[in-house]
């Protein structure tokens, strides 16, 4: 049988600092924390040992799920829970509820289709008063942030023409359907945003 190794991202390994100085203060006092597309498991590692007091549940498709176990495997703190198989498209969300989602790099991979389900999972999850925190690039006003994103925005609907560099409007308005309101926008380093939002009631 063929040791499964763990993956490893350059990209996860230069933006997990300052993504965690965010998430230092938006997820201070939360308890319970959801990472959508945990990938290569490097995120989850280094923000749970940063913030112990949370439960840090990481999820992501079937196909990545093995190289994700392998790296939880050890070097996964105490507060990080046995990753789960999450679809966005599945009805209903295999979990019950977080007072924290957390997701990077995820929604320009994603079909818009599935960019939907990711929003009506979050509004399913989410408890009132949590806070959704969504990591990566995005247009505004129709226009690229920068020349490396619309490159970028290029070679995705190349690999896949359902990928692409989403826009912050549409996905501001998926965000208020599910009563998410932005507390801030980030700007975060190579071009990339860090958007925070609160449940602010029931749906």
């Amino acid at each position: 049988m063929t040791e499964v190794r763990p993956a490893f991202s350059e990209a996860c390994e230069r933006n997990k600092a300052p993504i965690l100085d965010v998430l230092q203060n938006a997820f201070a006092r939360r308890k319970s924390v959801l990472e959508v597309g945990s990938g290569t498991g490097q995120h989850v590692v280094h923000f749970a040992r940063a913030l112990p007091d949370a439960r840090w549940q990481p999820a992501d498709q079937a196909e990545y799920l093995p190289q994700l176990i392998a790296r939880l495997a050890v070097e996964a703190p105490d507060n990080v829970t046995a990753p789960v198989e999450l679809d966005v498209r599945m009805e209903p969300w295999p979990f019950e509820s977080f007072d924290a989602v957390f997701s990077a790099n995820t929604l320009h991979y994603m079909g818009m289709d599935c960019v939907e389900a990711f929003f009506c999972g979050i509004g399913q999850v989410l408890q009132v008063g949590g806070v959704l925190a969504v990591y990566g690039p995005f247009r505004y006003n129709n226009e690229f942030t920068s020349e490396s994103n619309a490159r970028f925005d290029d070679w995705l609907k190349a690999s896949d023409p359902v990928r692409g560099v989403r826009d912050y409007e549409w996905i501001a308005e998926l965000a208020l359907g599910q009563k998410l309101e932005l507390i801030q926008d980030f700007v975060m380093p190579s071009n990339n945003q860090l958007l925070l939002w609160g449940k602010q009631t029931l749906l």
